[in-house]
This record gives structure tokens, sequence and C-alpha cells, in this order.
């Protein structure tokens, strides 16, 4: 803004002691700071007018910051819920699996036990052949060994016997 009573000063002291008169130059004053309020206001007028647009700017930013970031935890949840069911389902299937491995493993456990059981029972019906048939062989040549000792018994009986009466033939004789 001017200064109005330096300016009325001015006037006054400039051309050497012929002074206008005061209502002059306050008309005058009023118009220079009129046409200088108007000067200012039309840059200030444009400051507001892009100050304005770089607010609406920086608000309508910040809600794509916003909007942004809320996508972003949407698509941070949904990552998540996928992980989780991946997980989830590896989760099943690995128990699904070790279940059928258990299940497969039992089972072959009771067919190997089935044969171990088959094969014994062979084994016992075998053993027990033999042993029958050894016990048999055994009793065959017991009764085959009785049956000669009593021979070679009664072969000594009838010697002896025949010898004895042979001698008690001849001393009856003489």
């Amino acid at each position: 803004m001017v200064n109005q009573k330096g300016q009325g000063a001015k006037t006054a002291g400039a051309d050497g002691g012929a002074a206008k008169p005061p209502k002059e130059a306050i008309e005058s004053s009023v118009e220079v700071a009129a046409e200088m309020r108007e000067q200012a206001a039309e840059p200030l007028a444009e400051v507001l007018k892009r100050l304005e647009s770089a607010y609406a700017a920086y608000t309508e930013a910040e809600k794509e910051v916003a909007k942004a970031y809320k996508l972003n935890e949407k698509q941070v949840e949904k990552s998540y819920k996928e992980a989780e069911r991946k997980a989830n389902s590896a989760f099943e299937k690995a128990v699904e699996q070790a279940i059928k491995a258990r299940d497969e493993a039992e089972q072959q456990a009771l067919r190997d036990r089935e044969q171990a059981i088959q094969q014994a029972e062979r084994d016992y019906r075998k053993a027990r052949e033999q042993l029958t048939k050894s016990h048999e062989d055994e009793v065959r040549r017991s009764m085959m060994a009785r049956d000669e000792a009593i021979d070679q018994a009664w072969s000594t009986r009838t010697e002896t016997l025949e010898h004895a009466w042979k001698k008690f033939a001849r001393e009856e004789k003489t």
C-alpha cells in the first residue's frame, strides 16, 4: 500500500511550495490505492485459485492413496487366504497320503503275517512228518534190534541147552 501522508507531503514539496489541495490529493491517493488493490487482488486471486486447485489435487491424491491402501489390503488378504487354502489343502493331502500309506502297510503286514502263519504250519507239518517218520524208523530199528536180540538170545539158549544136554547125556553114559 501507498503511504498517503508521505505522498501528500511529497507533492506539496515537489512544486516548491505550490501544494495541491488536500481533497485532490486524497482522491488521487484513493485511486492509486484502489488500483494497487486491484493489481494485488488479481495475483492473490490467481494464487488462491492455484492453492485451491493444488488442495483439491492433494485431497484427490490422498483419496487415491487411501483407495490404493485399501486395494492393497484386499490383495494381501486375498493372498493370505489363498496361501491358507493351499496350506490346508497340502495338509489334508499329506494326511490322506499318510493314512493311505499306513493302511497299505497294515494290509501288507497282515498278508505277511498270514504267509508266515501258513509257512509255520507247513514247516510244522513237515517237521511232524519227519519226526513221525524218524520215530517210526527208530521203532522199526528198535523192534529189529529186539527181534535180533531175542533171536540171538533164543539161539544162545538153544545152543546152551543143547550143549548142556549133550554134556549131561555123555555123563550119563559114562
